[in-house]
């Protein structure tokens, strides 16, 4: 999956360049890059597919050219999470009439940080085999390391062997639930990441979300009959719902599977030092920069004729671009998308 905005990004995530297209994770690749190795590395490039917004598509052709520019399937509008698995579907089922049953399905995420690539591996194939094997709608749950409020969790039922049946997903919390998530042990971060079967998918969706499932099966029709602006219609008339609120919650089989790697949503600035080494006073700075007496900076400066300066600041965020600079406290840069309104 890459249609996400990155908006608190800004100002080097835009509209044009969102989040996915930004070496926030490597110097020498955008996080796309890295998320196309990571899943080519395992599935192969002919089986690897980048999901995208019809505004990334030429953008992610260029930036991936190992992938096939027929496996980047543009969605034709912006439908959240859950109309993406829709136009994926839709596009397997027309494309494989007669053996999409056959189907796994290993849903990525984009814009993430991961590492290392072969604990990635070894968990994909875990929660592939238990989706194959059980028929389960299966995700990957974080083990927490920080009471996050950032993101969502996964409360964790018993043990399936080599997964867990969820009891249940939970929002951001605030902070003392979030401290209480990490003190029972029970609760996973939610990584996005799903593993199901084609059937299984259109199965649970047909149960929870009827009228979803009976436009994924008209689209796969339009698409196969090459009516390809009358299933761009249809797909429009889909609501924007999350992945999470139109299937998982209400599925009858979900199975979690503990990461064997690290991860980071990279959601926003200040996690730029959970990415990269610090200096021994915890700044961390990509581009041309001097720091002196300064502790815990970020510094990103992406433009090409000029060198940041930075004295005696302590927990700050400097990101300059050609054309804008943005500085702000580390602990509010989850408020950056205001200044981008």
């Amino acid at each position: 999956m890459a249609g996400g905005a990155g908006e608190r990004f800004w100002p080097v995530s835009t509209s044009d360049r969102p989040k996915q297209f930004l070496h926030l994770s490597s110097p020498d690749k955008s996080l796309l890059q890295e998320a196309v190795d990571r899943a080519a590395g395992f599935f192969g490039t002919h089986s690897t597919y980048i999901a995208t917004g019809v505004a990334f598509a030429d953008l992610s052709r260029r930036e991936c050219p190992n992938l096939d520019s027929s496996n980047v399937l543009a969605e034709p509008a912006k439908r959240n999470t859950a109309g993406c698995q829709v136009w994926v579907a839709a596009n397997l089922i027309a494309d494989n009439p007669n053996d999409w049953a056959q189907i796994s399905i290993a849903v990525l995420t984009a814009d993430h940080r991961i590492s290392p690539t072969e604990g990635f591996h070894t968990t994909v194939r875990t929660a592939l085999d238990e989706a194959e094997r059980t028929g389960a709608l299966v995700t990957i749950g974080i083990r927490p390391d920080r009471p996050e409020t950032g993101y969502g969790y996964i409360e964790l039922g018993e043990s399936l062997g080599d997964s867990f049946a969820a009891n249940s997903f939970r929002e951001k919390p605030d902070l003392a639930t979030a401290e209480s998530y990490i003190g029972s042990g029970q609760y996973l971060w939610n990584s996005g990441m799903f593993f199901w079967t084609l059937p299984a998918f259109m199965s649970e969706l047909e149960r929870a979300q009827p009228e979803m499932a009976a436009k994924t099966r008209e689209i796969a029709g339009l698409i196969r009959s090459g009516n390809l602006d009358q299933a761009n219609e249809v797909f429009q008339k889909l609501p924007s719902i999350s992945i999470d609120y139109a299937l998982m919650e209400k599925a009858e089989r979900i199975a979690v599977v503990e990461a064997q790697f690290s991860w980071d949503d990279l959601g926003s600035w200040d996690s730029l030092r959970r990415s990269f080494v610090p200096d021994t006073d915890g700044n961390v700075s990509l581009g041309a920069s001097r720091i002196l007496e300064s502790k815990e900076m970020v510094v990103y400066n992406e433009s090409t004729n000029q060198e940041v300066s930075v004295l005696g600041m302590e927990g700050v965020v400097v990101v300059v671009t050609d054309s804008q600079i943005m500085v702000c406290p580390a602990a509010r840069t989850q408020e950056v998308r205001k200044l981008n309104s």
